[in-house]
């Protein structure tokens, strides 16, 4: 691992400042957490740091939208799944929250208030700049040694993630090492052949992710399904029919269509595409070769027979990455091709998932405990799959080359 690790650290007994996502689906009237997923994801790390003093850092949503709020509840909910008391201070390093830490027994955990109503944190900075900002300064005096645990902020360069790591010594906490140890295995001692479904409707990332892991020889298939799948049929000459086309503009996806264009030049062979998809006609599901799709039907699923196609490639994978759903999962009628390529690829030797709604089904059909791993952050999931550095993870680096 080239990020330090909590049993390197050393916190037993130290005051551990501790970055976590605990950003969650709430309802605004009540104010109450709809999903505990990534409280449950963060549990096992705050049990390995019992020994310590541990103060959480964490953020719910951002300025400006409905649900970005305060994090009494967020403490509660811990505090209900920890079996321990978490105490819930209103403040991010005011008085009120420096005396509140100060006053800590060893095995004490102390929730800060949301840290993204300071200002700075919501600035994307370079590591050395965010080490200078006030947020910063002050929470680096408040503790120790600093734990990153928050993989689904990693692609953000935001102080208390990038700067934090350059302050003082710091590590990943279980989740972090799990998720960087796991998809790293992606890149390199994956079991073959490696098979990348990529789907819903995030096209221009899938489409970086395709590329990445074609031109690098990582994946020797990509499925393509979903949204990402109509991009691919129009670049290969085939009408989509009206609906769809429309939502690829409106989701300004057109300059997409040339790189796919160019992807399918150089890896046509590699690249399954569907060759049957269903749409929605006079209110039912309703099945189309891709030669024949109707100019005023929106394409929703793919087809039986390419669910039997796809699902052959997949049942003869050693590793699939599986990214986005086939169609409408929502809507029964176009739920089959998302249900049944989730039942394939839980069934591999290797099978990771790129979080988002992908995980959101694989918890309903009850297949979680069948993949290998299900990612807690879906956009950083993306960007380390196309091989960009994360900040995060790079801070973590950087951290343990300065502070040994």
């Amino acid at each position: 691992m080239t990020i330090g690790t909590i049993r390197e650290l050393g916190a037993e007994k130290k005051t551990v400042l501790l970055r976590l996502d605990l950003n969650s689906p709430i309802d605004p009237a009540s104010n109450l957490i709809l999903d505990d997923k990534r409280f449950r994801e963060h549990i096992p790390t705050i049990k390995a740091l019992e020994g310590s003093r541990v103060v959480i850092v964490t953020h719910q949503s951002r300025p400006g939208k409905k649900d970005f709020t305060t994090l009494e509840a967020h403490a509660e909910k811990l505090e209900q799944l920890l079996g321990k008391p978490v105490t819930y201070v209103d403040s991010i390093f005011g008085k009120h929250a420096r005396d509140a830490v100060h006053a800590m027994k060893i095995g004490d955990v102390v929730m800060l208030e949301n840290v993204r109503f300071n200002a700075e944190e919501n600035l994307t900075l370079k590591p050395e700049e965010a080490k200078k900002t006030h947020l910063v300064k002050k929470l680096s005096s408040m503790a120790d040694v600093f734990v990153n645990d928050a993989f689904g902020t990693a692609h953000r360069s935001q102080p208390t993630v990038v700067g934090l790591p350059m302050a003082m010594r710091s590590a990943g906490g279980l989740l972090m090492e799990k998720e960087v140890f796991t998809l790293s295995k992606v890149f390199s001692g994956a079991p073959r052949p490696v098979c990348m479904v990529l789907g819903g409707t995030k096209v221009d990332d899938s489409i970086d992710v395709a590329k990445n892991v074609l031109d690098k020889g990582i994946a020797d298939k990509v499925i393509v399904i979903g949204v990402v799948a109509n991009v691919f049929l129009i670049a290969a000459g085939y009408d989509i029919g009206k609906p769809s086309t429309q939502l690829i503009a409106q989701l300004k996806y057109q300059p997409e269509i040339e790189k796919a264009k160019e992807i399918l030049a150089k890896y046509k062979d590699r690249v399954v595409m569907p060759q049957t998809v269903a749409v929605r006609e006079n209110n039912h599901r309703k099945e189309y070769p891709i030669t024949k799709i109707p100019e005023d039907c929106p394409v929703l699923d793919i087809g039986i027979e390419s669910i039997h196609d796809m699902v052959g490639v997949l049942k003869k994978s050693g590793t699939v990455v599986f990214n986005g759903p086939a169609g409408l999962f929502e809507e029964a009628d176009f739920a089959t091709g998302t249900y049944e390529m989730l039942k394939a690829a839980s069934k591999v030797e290797f099978s990771v998932v790129g979080g988002g709604h992908t995980a959101v089904v694989i918890e309903k059909m009850g297949l979680d405990k069948d993949f290998t791993h299900i990612s807690t952050g879906g956009g950083a999931c993306i960007e380390f799959l196309t091989g960009k550095v994360l900040p995060a993870v790079d801070a973590l680096e950087q951290s343990k080359k300065i502070f040994g």
